[in-house]
């Protein structure tokens, strides 16, 4: 089995069993959605949100698309991660960065590091700049938020913390594009000594065959196990009918997370109910957090559904790591050599980014 390491235990995660009938990997919540527009007073949607286990209970930071559809954050809580109350106003700053005036932001993720919990979402880059960036804050209380340097400039998306420093660097994971083509984009990985100024950038993967020939980046905090950081992450393939949103797994080196040991070639999951067929961006499935019972070894994760709502779906460690493995993307290359004064051919399997 594999271990979960520097994990936290959540007795209370909210789970359900695997249905009787389903062979997935991953498996839906039965009080799906459990988050809409109802839950939020003037709202046109509720999704791409992220939560965190805290104190015995969890919080959450909200994207919440108002009736003037202007993306924004919210706070929110709750004693069992199913029932949220969400703040209605949206989420406020405790200082204020000359030439960072908040705008707008959306699609959140949080990551607990060193006894602080880091926001990261996607923030316009600054005072009457509206191009989209990363944006960074922190807090102890998820009263208090404390507004961080943006790390990088626009064009950038999808950032995700590592929950640890790794042989003595802070490494985010993010999806720079081009202004010119929003429908492509590879995960990257950046390094910092103080998570303000950072560099070091690395290409990690990038868009393949089918669920994932778009564009992909990346999705809730990565997992660590005995076997790797456990990365879930959405892709993206262009069709006749538009865009089609999709999640997958990747297993990355513990110590030098630029290389990927193990990349799923089938999704984990994908829009296939009405509410992720359905909305305002239809077949859309966005995963933005995974809380992880390090006892257990149980996922939910918390996604998006049509740029619309909210929705989980669960597994385990030790499932999403066997599928992920023996689902992993290899390419034949073919190696040439002499045996016995004739040329002989052989293939080998290497992995593919």
């Amino acid at each position: 089995m594999a271990k979960v390491i520097n994990g936290t235990s959540i007795p209370n995660i909210p789970w359900e069993d695997r249905p009787a009938n389903c062979k997935d990997v991953c498996w839906r919540s039965s009080l799906n959605p459990i988050l809409t527009r109802d839950d939020i007073e003037d709202a046109n949607s509720l999704f791409n949100s992220s939560v965190i286990a805290y104190k015995g209970e969890f919080r959450g930071i909200f994207r919440c698309d108002k009736t003037d559809m202007l993306p924004l954050l919210h706070k929110g809580k709750s004693k069992d991660g199913i029932n949220w109350e969400i703040e209605d106003e949206p989420l406020k700053f405790e200082n204020e960065i000359e030439g960072q005036r908040y705008e707008y932001g959306y699609d959140p993720r949080i990551c607990e590091l060193e006894g602080k919990y880091y926001i990261i979402w996607c923030r316009n880059a600054g005072n009457g700049n509206w191009d989209p960036t990363l944006g960074m804050a922190w807090t102890e209380d998820f009263e208090t938020i404390h507004l961080m340097e943006n790390p990088f400039l626009p064009y950038n998306r999808n950032g995700s913390l590592f929950p640890r420093k790794i042989n003595g660097y802070y490494v985010m994971l993010s999806r720079p594009m081009a202004p010119n083509l929003p429908t492509v984009g590879s995960i990257h990985a950046s390094k910092s000594k103080d998570l303000e100024f950072w560099g070091h950038h690395r290409f990690v993967m990038g868009p393949k065959g089918g669920w994932q020939s778009c564009k992909i980046g990346s999705g809730p905090t990565p997992i660590e196990t005995d076997e790797g950081w456990l990365l879930i992450y959405h892709g993206v393939k262009k069709t006749c009918n538009g865009l089609c949103y999709y999640a997958g797994a990747a297993i990355l080196d513990l110590e030098d997370p630029i290389k990927v040991l193990y990349r799923s070639k089938k999704y984990i999951l994908s829009p296939r109910e009405l509410y992720e067929c359905v909305g305002d961006v239809p077949n859309v499935v966005f995963p933005c957090a995974a809380l992880c019972d390090k006892d257990t070894g149980r996922i939910t994760i918390y996604y998006g559904a049509a740029d619309t709502v909210v929705g989980i779906a669960f597994t385990t460690v030790d499932e999403l790591i066997k599928f992920t493995k023996e689902n992993s993307m290899v390419l034949a290359r073919s190696k040439t050599f002499l045996l016995n004064g004739n040329v002989v051919s052989s293939m080998l399997t290497v992995p593919i980014m």
